[in-house]
């Protein structure tokens, strides 16, 4: 349980990157370096040296911080294993979520690997990232999987900057016209057993984010990072949740940090920040209850139950 405005209340985070042993030796890679602990010198970052220590540090941050479970983000393609390893380790405080890159020769089967993968509960897209657009005929045999084994599908939109990839000067040739929200209307309505996320508010394209979310059932709306795109709009996280809520409701907006790197931990300023606004809008203890985590349990109700009804026919435990 966190401290609250309100009181203890329990809380769960959407968004908390997962910055891997493998994630940071594909940056040292790129940097021309050897090895992940040879980017030490330049960040002011702990590089983990094994995924399992590393899911244990989340546990201890979030046990300090009171939150109950969070998502963790593989935030790599390709690196699916390295959060399947501490979703196993810790079931009930972590829900797994990978990133694919469409143009992955081996997309199909990862997919289709990961659909059956317990510890595995949403995959993440990236177009502007990847430079492929949600629409792109390649995503149709994956929203399919999704549909059928209901992985949820969080997907990037709006402003996209990569903070580490800044600090160790490497390019992000990100295509921002893919970014749209809007793009992701027609995705939403051909598959409607899939629940999507939009996070950041739409990161600057919160209208358009707010216009996606009305119009379709099935997309939620994450409300982590600093949020500073707001400057783009001119509005405060007051007016940000007021105008969602009003707009589609409590019931699909889901608390997050981006919390991503130690020593730093759980970004405890970001949620004190929302906790704060939340309370201002005069909001009950149900309610913003509702949003700091009893929504992220709903989210991913489908998904668990149909994990326990794949292995209940396998005959698993």
């Amino acid at each position: 349980m966190a401290h609250t405005p309100w009181g203890e209340v329990p809380v769960g985070d959407a968004h908390v990157h997962f910055f891997s042993p493998d994630f940071y030796l594909g940056l040292a890679r790129q940097k021309g370096l050897e090895t992940a602990q040879a980017l030490k010198p330049l960040l002011d970052f702990e590089i983990p040296t094994d995924s399992l220590s590393l899911a244990a540090a989340w546990v201890s941050a979030m046990d300090a911080a009171g939150v109950s479970r969070a998502c963790l983000i593989a935030s790599a393609p390709g690196d699916e294993a390295s959060v399947s390893v501490a979703v196993a380790q810790y079931p009930g405080r972590f829900y797994g979520y990978f990133m694919v890159d469409p143009q992955q020769p081996d997309l199909a089967a990862r997919i289709e690997a990961a659909a059956r993968n317990p510890h595995l509960h949403a995959i993440c897209l990236f177009p502007a990232m990847h430079r492929v657009p949600i629409t792109d005929s390649r995503l149709i045999p994956l929203l399919e999987l999704a549909s059928e084994h209901r992985l949820t599908v969080f997907v990037h939109c709006g402003a996209l900057s990569v903070g580490i990839r800044k600090r160790l000067a490497l390019p992000s040739p990100f295509d921002m016209r893919l970014s749209n929200p809007l793009d992701v209307h027609p995705v939403a309505n051909r598959f409607p057993r899939v629940r999507f996320v939009v996070p950041h508010f739409g990161a600057g394209m919160f209208r358009e984010a707010l216009m996606l979310a009305d119009l379709c059932p099935n997309v939620w709306l994450d409300t982590s990072s600093t949020n500073r795109w707001m400057a783009y709009e001119g509005l405060d996280l007051r007016t940000v949740f007021r105008r969602a809520i009003e707009t589609i409701g409590r019931e699909r907006l889901l608390f997050g940090t981006d919390s991503s790197y130690f020593p730093r931990g759980w970004h405890a300023a970001v949620f004190d920040a929302q906790a704060t606004a939340l309370y201002e809008l005069g909001l009950e203890e149900p309610e913003a209850a509702q949003i700091l985590g009893g929504n992220l349990t709903r989210l991913h109700a489908p998904r668990v139950e149909a994990i326990s009804a794949f292995w209940r026919a396998a005959g698993g435990d």
